[in-house]
């Protein structure tokens, strides 16, 4: 981020190239649409590329750029309603059996309208810890709260998601 503040676009071409998937996946997951995924990616870039002189490194950047990408995802739900998923749909393994397929489509469903329902700063908080991998105070970080506030977040946010999913046998 130095070497991009100094005005190397080497340097922020290796951002992106470093980051891309990393932010479509994420942001596809957040907010559900592939296009919309791809205009949060490159937004986050941008903003990145606009921010690089004003950049300090007091975390690792990788915290840095989960803290723009988030804070995108966060505001499009707040201003529309997206649905979760894991993934963009594939096409099914047709040698797979059909029955099971179904009942783990229905489940992700499930999964994902439970998700659905949690606050925008929940959600981001679920995605970031159980599908990102990131720790806790990595998230407190990107979602700018204390430890202890995220950790209240990510207790109701689990709350929430067992109450709607009981029905399920995860």
């Amino acid at each position: 981020m130095q070497a991009v503040a100094g005005g190397n676009l080497d340097a922020f071409r290796e951002i992106v190239l470093r980051y891309q998937s990393l932010a479509w996946r994420t942001a596809y997951r957040f907010l559900g649409d592939a296009m919309e995924a791809e205009d949060v990616a490159q937004e986050s870039f941008i903003n990145i590329l606009r921010s690089a002189p004003r950049y300090r490194p007091t975390a690792a950047f990788r915290t840095y750029f989960y803290r723009i990408l988030s804070h995108l995802c966060i505001d499009r739900a707040r201003k529309k309603h997206p649905f979760y998923t894991e993934y963009p749909s594939d096409v099914s393994d047709l040698s797979a059996d059909t029955m099971k397929n179904l009942i783990e489509k229905e489940r992700r469903l499930q999964v994902r309208k439970a998700l659905n329902s949690l606050s925008p700063k929940q959600k981001a908080a679920m995605i970031l810890r159980h599908y990102e991998g990131l720790n806790y105070s990595e998230i407190a970080q990107i979602l700018d709260v204390t430890p202890k506030a995220f950790e209240r977040l990510i207790g109701h946010a689990r709350t929430s998601l067992q109450a709607n999913l009981l029905h399920l046998k995860i």
